[in-house]
């Protein structure tokens, strides 16, 4: 898989991190020991900004210099397969692989439908609870004695990603910094807790202005001074995890394809879903292996074209569950370099975005584990 990272499952990947969270608490949650092994503490606080990969912050360690001296002593981890949002909060909340927990997309097929599931907005008609039917890792750590809190925007509070990923913790709704970081704060004074804290500005401003932007970059310095500064404010034996969901590329005009523009990307495909850089083709009856073929030969080496079962044999999306497998696309397509498959019919607000995630490269990939 020349340009690719395989995901780090049970190792280092961000579906360990409440793992081995719980276990530095001192609390069994019912899941094997992972390779992320971390000290034990009073409590612990997870803070997750999203679209911080590890390849940016170490690139532009200028303007975050808590966070990247923190890199520069740690080994970062990776994201899940798609690198994606929706995917990466749920594996962190549950514990579980993409595979087992069902979230395999930003927009993935409603099996037996013709409709795609948007992860982030989610549809009135798709119960969260059913979705996801796992107990998350939250509920099970307070199962076993501990507790957990997420600190997160009001907005969220009922949304089916949180009730799907984060269920079992107590949810704060903070809207400004200064109320999230207050919130963290006493949440985290209860001994033998995790609090789990989200920011989504620095991957809302990558998508729009790009990574190295000079927008990306004054928020890249406010989230490391927020970061600074919960830590100055937290008690000595409390511990910060300063973790993320994936990184970004940024995709430039030229190395952009529009699936609308070429018919033969079209054909034997009833259904486009995923993202630009990671996509899920549902296939008419026996078209797969037409459109393997196809995508293979439009796209040669600039993408990973592969049927589903082959996928899946490459431990993509860990252990897959027969409930989740068809809502992987019969041909899932990876995206190599900066390039991205678009549709400006289907996903017209794609072609406005200018920073990318969801393939298997380093840029998105990578991810900071960072302990202090």
């Amino acid at each position: 898989m020349s340009g690719f990272l395989q995901p780090a499952y049970g190792d280092r990947s961000i579906g360990d991190v409440v793992p081995a969270v719980a276990a530095a608490l001192g609390v069994g949650i019912g899941q094997p020991p992972t390779g992320l092994g971390l000290p034990p503490a009073s409590a612990y606080v997870v803070f997750l900004v999203d679209g911080l990969g590890a390849r940016q912050l170490e690139r532009h360690a200028h303007a975050a210099p808590f966070l990247a001296g923190l890199l520069a002593e740690q080994a970062p981890g990776t994201a899940g397969v798609p690198s994606t949002t929706a995917t990466s909060l749920t594996s962190l909340g549950t514990g579980l692989v993409p595979g087992a927990h069902g979230l395999v997309g930003f927009t993935t097929r409603v099996p037996g439908t013709d409709r795609l599931l948007n992860a982030l907005l989610w549809d009135k008609d798709v119960d969260p609870l059913e979705w996801q039917p796992n107990p998350t890792a939250f509920t099970r750590l307070h199962e076993s004695g501990g507790c957990a809190t997420v600190v997160n925007k009001r907005e969220f509070a009922r949304s089916g990603l949180t009730l799907a990923a984060h269920r079992g913790a107590e949810y704060v709704g903070a809207d400004k910094v200064g109320e999230r970081l207050a919130a963290a704060v006493a949440s985290s004074s209860e001994r033998g807790s995790l609090t789990y804290l989200y920011d989504g500005d620095l991957d809302w401003t990558g998508h729009r202005y790009g990574v190295s932007s000079h927008q990306w970059l004054q928020q890249l310095a406010m989230i490391d001074a927020e970061a600074e500064q919960l830590r100055e404010t937290l008690p000595a034996d409390v511990r910060l995890l300063v973790v993320a969901d994936h990184g970004m590329v940024d995709s430039p005009l030229q190395s952009r394809i529009d699936v609308d523009e070429v018919a033969e990307l079209r054909t034997g495909v009833a259904l486009l879903g995923g993202e630009a850089r990671f996509r899920h083709l549902y296939c008419h009856r026996g078209a797969v292996a037409d459109v393997v073929a196809a995508w293979t030969e439009v796209l040669g080496d600039r993408a990973e074209v592969l049927a589903r079962e082959a996928a899946v044999e490459r431990g993509w999306f860990g252990a897959v569950s027969p409930s989740v497998r068809p809502r992987l696309g019969d041909v899932v397509v990876a995206c190599r370099g900066d390039v991205a498959v678009l549709s400006t019919s289907a996903f017209p607000y794609e072609a406005r975005l200018v920073g990318l995630h969801g393939s298997l490269t380093p840029e998105e990939m990578l991810i900071p584990l960072l302990l202090s």
